[in-house]
């Protein structure tokens, strides 16, 4: 089964220009990295990834692959990923949620809600395993953030989401709190299950993300933005197809 959220019913009172330049920014570097050469992709996944060790100052880069301080590299990794499905992925559950959470705080404040739930999920996989010497890359764990954000603002919002099993194809609205509670679940179960000494996906980052953006997003939404806000549509329905991005 394959199943992939398209786009929810929360109307937005604004462009979302933060969003878009993340996903401009991420979108750019990403160009770049894949223009390198293969070794060359690989030193600048080691000079601009967050490696766990070389933070806390237990490891050190060659000299030739220093090229930000250890400290920068929390935010130089956001914006770097490891293929197209890594890209592809998170910049669609950016654009999803990320525009309705932008909607919520205001630009300048999602910018620095957007950063600080990246530093602490960067921080949170550092800690679980502080003397790893992979490097962590993607935006992952700051998205993370604004899906936890999303949650605590639209638990009841619907998501369209497109669910194929072989020949069946349908677009079904499903309640924020069960999708973002699975994809949630999900993080914790891989975290608690992942072996430390082989490389994958950063699953902490996500839980330390998502639990971050859940708590900010209580102290710096715009004045009058509501909490657990009402659903808009009904849940659980075959979902007509939009006719435009925007409604």
């Amino acid at each position: 089964m394959l199943a992939i959220p398209l786009y929810d019913d929360n109307p937005q009172t604004r462009l979302p220009v933060v969003t878009i330049g993340l996903i401009a920014a991420c979108a750019a570097v990403f160009l770049w990295q894949e223009g390198l050469a293969p070794r060359a992709q690989h030193a600048a996944t080691l000079s601009y990834g967050m490696v766990p060790a070389v933070l806390f100052g237990t490891a050190e880069l060659p000299a030739r692959l220093r090229a930000v301080p250890p400290w920068a590299t929390i935010f130089t990794s956001m914006f770097m990923h490891g293929g197209w499905l890594h890209i592809g992925g998170n910049m669609l559950y950016l654009w999803l949620f990320g525009k309705g959470v932008e909607s919520a705080l205001g630009g300048a404040r999602y910018l620095a809600f957007y950063l600080a739930c990246g530093i602490a999920a960067a921080l949170t996989q550092a800690f679980v395993d502080p003397h790893s010497t992979v490097p962590m890359i993607g935006a992952s764990g700051a998205i993370a953030g604004t899906l936890g954000a999303y949650l605590v603002l639209h638990p009841r919002g619907n998501v369209v989401v497109l669910i194929w099993i072989f020949v069946l194809v349908r677009l079904v609205a499903v309640p924020a709190v069960i999708l973002l509670g699975l994809w949630f679940a999900l993080q914790v179960m891989g975290a608690l299950s992942a072996d430390p000494n082989e490389p994958g996906v950063a699953v902490w980052a996500h839980v330390g993300g998502f639990i971050a953006g859940m708590v900010l997003v209580l102290f710096i939404r715009r004045h009058g933005v509501k909490l657990w806000q009402p659903a808009r549509s009904g849940a659980f329905s075959y979902a007509p197809r939009r006719r435009g991005p925007w409604g």
